[in-house]
């Protein structure tokens, strides 16, 4: 077993730290993406793609009700889904996307959605993220974790990676946390961006992590 260096055991103890601090602060954090079952949970996710999980809600119930099986969308037209999600942006690709999608399901898995990994991002408009998403959240298969703009921004901010890419910062993450964190470690992150650790107001006094946070990139408490 390959020795590691006292940075690299703070490291992992502040993501420990951090793992702990989250699930004490918002404890079961869900998805924000309202869905009732895997399908819906993969449109949306899918459709959430450069877009806030909010917009997304207030489109999804018109699209479920007219199309809530991967059967009736599968046999949807491109121009009725484009515009019911016409607001959410590249309304074109999404809406061929999510019909594509459909149609596989239909002809490969019944309609049902695979809980496999590589099957997932076999399906037109599905990544890793996607993938990890619909596993982690409809099946409690932890996959990996997922990286949002959020998990992106606040693990750079933290300290727990110096990666760029989402697919290094995932890999990050999958060092330095146990497997049976890497659903809720997003979640909670995510809920941890919206709430507390705000893009251009970050509140650090009030925040539950700052003990264990290099606020990278930021000037020093007190000073700006």
């Amino acid at each position: 077993m390959a020795k590691t260096t006292k940075k690299e055991r703070e490291l992992h103890q502040r993501a420990l730290n951090i793992s702990v601090g989250l699930a004490k602060t918002y404890g079961n954090a869900e998805c924000a993406l309202n869905h009732k079952n895997p399908f819906e949970l993969l449109v949306a996710t899918i459709l959430s793609a450069q877009c806030t999980d909010e917009r997304v809600n207030a489109v999804t119930p018109k699209l479920f009700g007219k199309y809530p099986t991967p059967e009736k969308l599968a046999k949807s037209e491109q121009e009725d889904v484009e515009k019911i999600v016409h607001s959410l942006g590249f309304f074109r690709a999404k809406a061929n996307n999510i019909r594509g999608m459909a149609q596989q399901l239909v002809e490969l898995y019944a309609g049902a959605v695979p809980a496999d990994l590589e099957q997932l991002v076999a399906l037109p408009g599905i990544g890793r993220k996607t993938a990890n998403v619909v596993l982690g959240t409809a099946f409690g298969i932890a996959s990996g974790v997922v990286v949002d703009t959020h998990v992106k921004r606040l693990t750079r901010l933290i300290g727990l990676t110096s990666s760029k890419t989402p697919e290094n910062i995932e890999r990050d993450l999958m060092q330095l946390l146990p497997p049976e964190e890497w659903v809720n470690f997003s979640h909670r992150l995510i809920h941890h961006g919206r709430q507390i650790c705000i893009a251009r107001r970050p509140q650090c006094t009030k925040c539950p992590l700052i003990q264990d946070c290099l606020r990278a990139g930021l000037p020093p408490l007190g000073l700006g």
